[in-house]
């Protein structure tokens, strides 16, 4: 299933072969929470910004409009019309997210919906069996994503919790892919390594969830309250327990920054909102620093937000007008940004992907690591 095509250090250059197509690695997931990327970004959007992989909420869906509906409507590709691959989250990270609503048991976690205040348990039986219905390429393990700083002893029981509800979400989701009204029987599973930020917890974690022989394997509860140092000292240490012919996934990052120090240091595959919710509060990324359009200088700026760049904005719009837009609250400002900063982010994995093919990855690493966390004097 998965190609390690090239290695430059610890950075990989992969392919992972999907029932829904080949997906090139390194690859950022663009997120659509709800089954549409925030902003009024289509799916044919998706496609001309150079998306590989699209990433749902399990625990949305869930809420609204109901897996049970997206199953009557053939799964998720069909409901929003997509083809490429999808993975789902498992509900996990709404079980840390929702803290002040839940309740964690080894059975699974009984919380409020934050819609309507509704009780709804969720287990690892329950997040696969919606998964199912959702029919993703890409399944997540149910798990427990616990909040930076964590006591050792809750991190422990955390992390052992976590590895029983993976041995459960591993036999019910081959329960599931085995019966014959399933959508998606070659739905494949991703485990989840946690363990907050204690080394021999990360890599005990690491070690046992490796034995299961998943598809791919995932590094949860980062970025939630740590140093973007220790988030990278932590990759670091479980990075070489980590299977060499599986994918590895960094959930929930970041900035093109942290991309890149993670693609440096041996991760596959990432996600993150926040590009497109940066976007619409008018925060852009390009190859000379961020910009905030919003500022006043651009008030009368001819210019495209990047002359270099050809995404759909780029290409025909000016930084004025965008600005304007933006102040005026017209939805159109905020689709123009993210459709900016989404294909910021796939021309971005498609340059390091080519760096690797180069044998030049250090290099370009070099280059753009601090310049693109800086701000732009564009």
């Amino acid at each position: 299933m998965f190609e390690l095509l090239k290695q430059e250090g610890k950075a990989r250059r992969g392919r992972f072969h999907t029932v829904h197509g080949v997906i090139e690695t390194p690859v950022f997931m663009n997120v659509g929470t709800s089954a549409a990327i925030k902003g009024g970004v289509s799916t044919e959007d998706l496609e001309e910004i150079g998306c590989q992989v699209e990433l749902s909420n399990t625990y949305h869906l869930h809420i609204r409009p109901g897996d049970e509906l997206i199953y009557r409507m053939g799964g998720l590709h069909r409901f929003f019309s997509w083809e490429k691959p999808i993975l789902t989250d498992s509900g996990g990270f709404q079980v840390f997210s929702l803290a002040s609503l839940r309740k964690i048991t080894e059975e699974g976690v009984h919380f409020s919906s934050h819609m309507d205040g509704k009780r709804i348990f969720m287990g690892p039986e329950e997040s696969m069996r919606i998964q199912s219905h959702l029919a993703s390429t890409i399944a997540m393990a149910f798990d427990e994503c616990v909040e930076n700083p964590a006591t050792y002893e809750y991190a422990k029981n955390s992390h052992e919790r976590t590895i029983r509800w993976l041995k459960r979400s591993k036999a019910e989701l081959s329960r599931l892919n085995s019966l014959p009204d399933t959508i998606n029987p070659h739905q494949m599973l991703f485990g989840i390594n946690q363990g907050s930020t204690y080394e021999d917890l990360r890599v005990e974690n690491m070690c046992r969830i490796a034995e299961e022989d998943l598809d791919g394997y995932a590094i949860g509860g980062l970025a939630v309250g740590e140093e973007a140092e220790v988030m990278y000292h932590i990759i670091e240490t479980v990075e070489p327990h980590m299977p060499k012919n599986k994918p590895r996934y960094l959930m929930g990052v970041g900035t093109p920054q942290n991309i890149l120090e993670a693609v440096h240091r041996g991760v596959d595959f990432f996600d993150c909102v926040m590009p497109s919710r940066n976007a619409r509060h008018g925060t852009i990324f390009t190859w000379h620093g961020k910009v905030n359009l919003n500022n006043e200088k651009y008030f009368a700026d001819p210019r495209p937000i990047d002359v270099n760049c050809k995404c759909p904005a780029c290409r025909r719009y000016s930084r004025s007008y965008i600005r304007h837009l933006l102040k005026a609250r017209e939805a159109l400002g905020m689709r123009l940004c993210v459709l900016h900063n989404l294909y910021f982010y796939n021309e971005l994995m498609q340059k390091i992907r080519d760096a690797l093919d180069a044998g030049c990855f250090e290099a370009f690493y070099r280059a753009n690591v601090n310049l693109l966390a800086s701000r732009s004097q564009d």
